[in-house]
């Protein structure tokens, strides 16, 4: 039987590759993010169209039903984002807003040993992921849990990923921090159009605020998406620029 983490491996390449041959120029969608904190029994719920240049994540967004508009990083996430790859991610909430800045770096691709008629078995080893199978994996749908090991010292790591059976994509990908933070994103993702795309995503962290400590939950929920060929505002035209962060 495959090791875990060449069957993961080999998601993460296969992944990379559609990822990035299968760019949108532009996408369209409905979002509707829940903002909570339970303990304090705060919630806010934002509704936006947006408009999005997928090359710099540059957005319209406009507040349902008939709100203010604005220009920036879409918020709270753009829906073409592929996690496993080299992110910058830097999330901050408190009672009156939220803060979620995402730089998109390229994806990235494992080295695999080509065959060798000579070996019996391969065995990669990854010193920074533990991944084991999870009870629910198949042939037909891998899903891997995985442990930092004691060279993660901080940051985001894949935590779970799940493939989906016809695809063969992630349907399901957690990130959770490896520094002692509970800091944790969750993607759900589908293939729409061609384009494999985030339908749903939840967003978590504790903060610490003066005096109180408390813990905020965005879920977001993509809708109607779709991926014209022409920019769907004026003011999405023209070259690439980075993008600028964004708050409710």
């Amino acid at each position: 039987m495959m090791t875990a983490d060449l069957a993961l491996a080999l998601l993460i390449n296969r992944t990379s590759a559609f990822y990035q041959a299968n760019s949108p120029s532009y996408m369209t969608y409905v979002e509707h993010t829940h903002v909570s904190a339970p303990t304090l029994g705060r919630a806010q719920d934002i509704d936006r169209s947006v408009s999005v240049r997928v090359a710099d994540d540059l957005a319209l967004m406009k507040d349902l039903p008939n709100g203010e508009q604005r220009l920036g990083q879409a918020f709270p996430i753009v829906a073409y984002f592929d996690p496993i790859s080299n992110f910058k991610f830097s999330y901050f909430a408190n009672l009156k807003r939220v803060d979620i800045i995402l730089d998109r770096g390229a994806p990235f691709y494992l080295n695999i040993p080509a065959a060798d008629p000579g070996v019996n078995a391969v065995v990669p080893y990854n010193s920074y992921w533990a991944a084991h199978y999870a009870s629910d994996s198949t042939d037909a749908a891998l899903h891997v849990q995985i442990d930092p090991t004691p060279r993660v010292q901080q940051g985001l790591y894949p935590s779970d990923v799940a493939e989906d059976a016809t695809t063969q994509l992630p349907s399901h990908i957690e990130m959770r921090s490896a520094g002692g933070s509970d800091e944790m994103f969750s993607l759900d993702y589908a293939v729409i159009d061609g384009h494999w795309v985030i339908v749903h995503g939840t967003f978590s962290q504790t903060m610490h605020v003066a005096f109180l400590t408390y813990k905020i939950v965005a879920d977001v929920r993509f809708s109607d998406i779709a991926f014209p060929a022409e920019p769907p505002d004026p003011r999405l035209a023209g070259t690439p620029t980075p993008g600028a962060s964004a708050t409710p």
